[in-house]
């Protein structure tokens, strides 16, 4: 068991992390210290003192001496921290960083300090969705209910700051009033630091965890508050980035170019595959066309909706002469064997816009290419009304070119509604901007926005330029002469043929990133440990059908019904199976696992891996009635919680799980838990809320007639969510 220690913060303390082979503070990794307790008490007995308490757990299991390893010596490996360093949480992509560090060619942690890291012999990460923070200060009650008075009686709860007292408060509102009084804000930067556990500051249920683990570390969930995000807590683990090359120049400006996972295999697919379903049309902003809606009460519904918004016939607008969707797929013997466009004619279209009286944007240029790169079409347009911004330095647009065009927009869409067949395909990039300007709808869309999604996910999107750099090592829209349309459209050609040759995976971070198994095996077993030479192996232990999912690159996927057999199972691929003829001898170096028991007890999932059928998933159902009394957060929303027992009875059972686990584990063992996220239910309702209100508004439906409403009030409400959805927990130790 390490014992993590905290010190003054000294000089040399700055380059914690950056040299293996540095000496620590103590000389005796396995000395027991006396553990503080995770309370405010800890702090003001360091403010009283010169030297800094060090921290570990008094255990049953840091208590056993560490013995020798395979007969000789060993240099064990040891984990210290300094206290106070910490200046903003540890995110699950640092928990990553420490085990590449130890197994790969990861970089030296600058959060943490790993003692003899070349002797880990295994790494087991486990992740347990339905832990929080809240369990371990008194926030959210594990007690059963015959021992929670007695709890509040002898044992008062701690708040989330580590102090005895009331809940505690809304940290925005707190420091509002701080600030109207003049006093300065709190200091919450301890708040990053991990807290030390013991038994006896922990409920019945936790306890086992002060046996295996001296602190528990607050760890950020991968997302975005801006756009109100929460990412994959099993990507940020099992995904990982390519390490940065000497080529690598953070000078350089723009896009970088694509970098693709080692053992990338190029799929060639047909451009159907890209061609943008109706919920993705509607999801950005596109009008659907008529051919989309199979009942004449959705047809009359939608003819009202466009009517609101000045999107009928009577306002211009025309419907390509598309009869059914069926009727753009040719017959078989058209289709030229191993062709991309399957039968298809594909246009590529850029316009260029001006501002006109009013504050309308209208068309201005329309350029058009075939897929042999060929201009189909490419004329200037006469806008409706007075042009008062060109927009010269965006669409190259003068007062000069426009003054002898005659053409008008009605022109362009007689023209454009004999090229687009039922068997045409539109491509371009946020091409709604574009058929807005035409007027124009069309169902066969292939948009580069969206099949290049943007790093960080909608409703974010990549500029073409930045496309174009990035996937084609290509500059356009230099200069201040404005964009050229035609360069545009074939730069818009290039990318989707780019698609089709690469396939799906091409263009999303899916292929800019890789598997960490992928990784690991790149690196081999050191010297001196056994099977020296071997490449680095791993596996996923999950419930349902792991090898379908992150496990498909792992050397060994073991799928489980419960948690009982994901504990088997980790023990297996860590020990070896002789029975199991994938697992390796001795076992793999890493394992991932996940026990959901307390996940779906809590309601964090609404879906669960189907035990009959390894393919398929099963709607989780809410528990009986009686387990699930209302109850009401600080934030007025009302959230369904189980019974006292039955939530300590399932935590209790979760933490014996963990406790069966790391005693299966062998020394020198890294054993990483983490909850991945804090609780993301209000964040689920309230996007829910979200779409739908999205879904009303796109109809046309007059706001006060809306069901749902999104307003900035909600809008806080998610971001907030978001925060504490964020807010995740985990545990390290070597055994």
């Amino acid at each position: 068991m390490p014992q993590v220690q905290r010190g003054n913060h000294k000089p040399e303390d700055n380059n914690m992390g950056r040299d293996r082979k540095r000496k620590l503070s103590s000389d005796d990794p396995t000395g027991h210290l006396t553990p503080q307790p995770f309370a405010v008490a800890d702090t003001l007995s360091r403010l009283q003192s010169d030297n800094p308490s060090s921290e570990g757990s008094n255990g049953s299991h840091a208590s056993k001496k560490r013995k020798r390893v395979d007969g000789e010596k060993a240099k064990y490996p040891d984990l210290t921290y300094v206290d106070g360093k910490l200046v903003s949480p540890i995110r699950i992509s640092d928990l990553q960083g420490l085990l590449l560090y130890c197994f790969a060619d990861g970089i030296a942690p600058q959060w943490i300090s790993m003692k003899h890291s070349g002797h880990v012999r295994k790494v087991v990460v486990l992740m347990v969705p339905g832990l929080e923070m809240g369990m371990f200060d008194g926030t959210i009650s594990v007690q059963r209910e015959s021992a929670t008075e007695a709890q509040e009686t002898h044992h008062p709860t701690m708040d989330a700051q580590g102090a005895t007292g009331e809940a505690p408060k809304d940290e925005h509102a707190a420091d509002y009033e701080r600030w109207k009084q003049g006093l300065p804000l709190p200091d919450r930067s301890h708040r990053f630091n991990p807290r030390s556990i013991t038994r006896e500051t922990l409920p019945e249920p936790l306890q086992p965890l002060a046996d295996m683990f001296p602190h528990i570390w607050p760890v950020k969930a991968p997302g975005d508050n801006k756009y109100n995000k929460v990412h994959s807590p099993l990507q940020a683990i099992l995904m990982s980035s390519p390490p940065k090359t000497k080529n690598d120049d953070s000078r350089v400006k723009g896009a970088r170019p694509a970098k693709v996972e080692k053992g990338f295999i190029p799929k060639r697919t047909p451009i159907t595959a890209f061609v943008t379903s109706r919920e993705d049309l509607l999801e950005n902003d596109f009008i659907l066309h008529p051919v989309f809606f199979s009942s004449d009460k959705e047809r009359s519904s939608q003819v009202e909706a466009r009517q609101r918004g000045g999107q009928s016939v009577e306002d211009g607008w025309v419907d390509t002469h598309v009869p059914t969707l069926e009727s753009g797929q040719p017959p078989d013997a058209e289709i030229e064997s191993g062709s991309v466009t399957d039968g298809r004619d594909v246009f590529a279209l850029d316009c260029e816009m001006c501002i006109t009286e009013g504050g309308q944007s209208e068309l201005t240029r329309i350029s058009m290419v075939g897929w042999d790169g060929e201009v189909v079409l490419d004329e200037l347009v006469k806008p409706a009304r007075p042009v008062i911004n060109y927009l010269t330095r965006y669409s190259g647009i003068t007062p000069e070119m426009l003054e002898p065009v005659t053409t008008t927009l009605h022109d362009i869409q007689q023209r454009l509604l004999t090229l687009l067949t039922p068997r045409a395909i539109l491509v371009g990039h946020s091409l709604n901007s574009d058929l807005t300007a035409l007027k124009l709808v069309h169902p066969f869309i292939v948009d580069t926005s969206i099949i290049y999604p943007h790093p960080r996910g909608p409703p974010l999107k990549c500029s073409l330029k930045w496309l174009t750099q990035k996937y084609q090592n290509k500059q356009i829209q230099n200069g201040m002469a404005g964009h050229d349309s035609i360069e545009d459209a074939r730069a818009v050609l290039e990318l989707v043929k780019l698609k089709c040759e690469k396939g799906e995976r091409w263009g999303t971070s899916d292929v800019s990133n890789e598997s960490i198994f992928r990784r690991l095996s790149r690196s081999t077993r050191p010297s001196h440990l056994p099977r020296a030479g071997e490449e680095r192996t791993g596996a996923v232990v999950d419930w349902g059908n792991p090898e379908r999912g992150f496990g498909a690159q792992a050397t060994v996927s073991i799928g489980c019904r419960d948690d009982d057999e994901v504990v088997t199972g980790v023990s297996a691929v860590i020990n070896g199976d002789e029975s199991n003829l994938s697992i390796p001898g001795g076992g793999v170096d890493f394992a991932w696992a996940r026990i959901r028991d307390l996940e779906h007890l809590r309601g964090w999932c609404s879906r669960l891996p189907d035990p009959n059928n390894a393919n398929e998933s099963t709607t989780l159902f809410p528990p009986p009635e009686e387990t699930t009394p209302t109850t009401t957060t600080g934030n007025g929303h009302s959230t369904d919680l189980p019974q006292p027992d039955v939530l300590a009875d399932t935590v209790s059972r979760t933490v014996s799980n963990i406790s069966r686990i790391y005693d299966s584990l062998p020394p020198c063992t890294l054993f990483i838990v983490y909850s991945g996220t804090g609780d993301p239910r209000e964040v689920g309702r309230l996007q829910s809320i979200h779409k739908k209100h999205r879904e009303e508004f796109r109809s046309g439906k007059p706001w006060d007639e809306l069901t749902y409403k999104w307003t900035d009030v909600e809008e806080q409400a998610l971001k907030k969510a978001c925060e504490r959805a964020r807010e995740g927990c985990g545990f390290m130790c070597i055994k």
